[in-house]
Formats: C-alpha cells, structure tokens, sequence
C-alpha cells in the first residue's frame, strides 16, 4: 500500500468516511447518506485544498486518533473540540501539518455532536454507486472504522486556504426546524397539529444518522388504519406508533409506512446533526412554496 494513508489508532464511538452521498437511488432503495453536517465537511475540505466532495471523517461525540504514514495537513471542524499531535494542542478549524508517525487526536466534542476531519487529498476509499459515504442503513460503503483500520488517501491540491478565520456556525443550544405541512397531516387531529409547532419537544439520545428522535407530547391520529408504505425524503417528519415525531436525517429509509405529519426545510438539518440529547426542539410551521 502506498504511504499516503491513515492508520486508524482510536475509531472512537461511531467514526465514519463520508462525503457528499450519493442522492438519485431512491427508487433502488439507497439512501443519499452524506454529512449530516454537510456545510462543516464542506468547509474541512475547503481549508485543506480538497474539493467539495472529497470524502472525510465524521466522528460522534468522542473524536478519533489517526497516524499518517506520511506528512499530511489536516483541519478538524463541526463540533469544537480538542486537538492535538503528539500530545502537542493544535489548531481547531484550521489547517494543521501532522508529521508522518505522529499520533492526530481528535478529543470529545466540547459542544455539538459531530466533527469532521478533513485531510489533503481526501480519503480515497472505493466508491459505491459514486460515493464513498458509509449507509448505516443500507450497508453501502465502507464499514464503520475500527482501531487498526488504514484508510487510503488521495493526492493533495496545490495548497490548502490561508485564512485568518473562517466563519462557523456553534452548535444550537435550542433547535427550530422550519417545517412544511403535510404530506400527511389529515391522518392527526388538529389538536396534534397545534401541539406540534406549539409546544416544545426534545432531542432523545436515541437519535442517530437515520433519524433525529423527540422526547416530548405525543400526537395524536384521526385515522387509526395501516397506511401503504410510501416514498420518504430527507428531513420527514414521521410519526410512529409512539405518537413522538422522528425527522429523517441523511441515512433514512427511502419508504415507509408510519405518516409523515411535515417535512423540514433541509437548510435547517444541519444544526440537527449537532443538537445534544435533551436540548430543546422546536417545530416551526411555514407557508408551503
């Protein structure tokens, strides 16, 4: 194997390779995966000198450590986090060299869920169906890493950004999600319509990349029969038997059969991927386009 990889030292609780998805296979049954956070992947391979949709690495809540095998230069964003190289602190939302050998650690989330570490060249895991993305869903691409995984990389850019400071969004302490009504709304009653762009829900540490779960009043249906599974897209708001809405994040089923009270703009789901469990959630009625 070439010396322009990755060892993985410490995979963390959930790190993944993600990129950009791979949208337009919903009628196969694949998910469009991808960075929750897409906006903070976007801007790591920015500062690094990638292109937008090279894959990089999405920790959860407890970051990673990683070796190169040779040079490379390396930016962790999304959730602020510690960072280090040999034990050494180093920059957080800027380009960082990390000599080969030396140990990259990307420490626990100081706020917000999800960072993610970009290196020059990207990973360069084979694609499936046009994207390297990890589908926890489906199964599609790369496994999540595990300690002694080496992943490839590609070529570096001719240079990374020379920025002083990059604009970024911190993590939400309240989550407001803008949602369309409907497609389904005539299966609650319009007391469960009220409650849910009225009261206040919150985020259930039962979330994951497939769907953002609330804690919170339940809703309540008008109609009571099994509905046919239909098509699902990226930020419905489905409710289960439960009566507790899940939005759908980037690895959600492409059908189901529980109905889809709203959909949330998909402009706001990044700030989704980096709500805590049990802060607060808020559903924000708006005019349909």
């Amino acid at each position: 194997m070439s010396d322009r990889a990755l060892s993985v030292v410490r995979a963390g609780a959930l790190t993944t390779v993600q990129d950009q998805g791979r949208p337009g296979h919903a009628h196969l049954g694949v998910p469009r995966s991808g960075a929750l956070d897409a906006p903070a992947a976007a801007l790591a391979n920015r500062l690094v000198g990638n292109a937008t949709g090279a894959a990089v690495l999405e920790t959860t809540l407890d970051g990673c450590s990683l070796r190169p095998r040779s040079a490379v230069v390396a930016v962790v964003t999304g959730a602020p986090c510690p960072v280090s190289v040999d034990g050494r602190p180093a920059a957080w939302g800027a380009p960082v060299r990390v000599p080969a050998g030396a140990l990259l650690d990307i420490g626990p989330a100081r706020a917000g869920v999800r960072s993610y570490v970009a290196v020059a060249g990207g990973v360069a895991v084979d694609p499936v169906l046009g994207s390297r993305s990890t589908d926890l869903l489906s199964g599609l691409g790369p496994a999540p890493l595990t300690d002694g995984t080496v992943l490839p990389l590609g070529c570096p850019g001719a240079g990374h950004a020379r920025v002083d400071v990059v604009p970024h969004p911190a993590p939400p302490d309240e989550l407001v999600l803008r949602v369309t009504p409907g497609p389904r709304e005539d299966w609650f009653t319009a007391s469960a319509v009220r409650t849910l762009t009225t009261r206040t829900y919150r985020v259930s540490s039962a979330s994951n990349r497939i769907g953002l779960r609330t804690e919170g009043p339940a809703l309540e249906r008008a109609v009571s029969g099994e509905l046919p599974s239909e098509g699902m897209v990226l930020g419905a708001v489905q409710v289960p038997p439960d009566g507790r809405p899940v939005v759908f994040l980037a690895d959600h089923p492409t059908t189901g059969g529980y109905p889809v009270i709203a959909v949330v703009r998909e402009t706001d789901l990044p700030a989704a991927a980096q709500a805590v469990p049990g802060i607060p959630v808020r559903f924000l009625a708006v005019r349909r386009r």
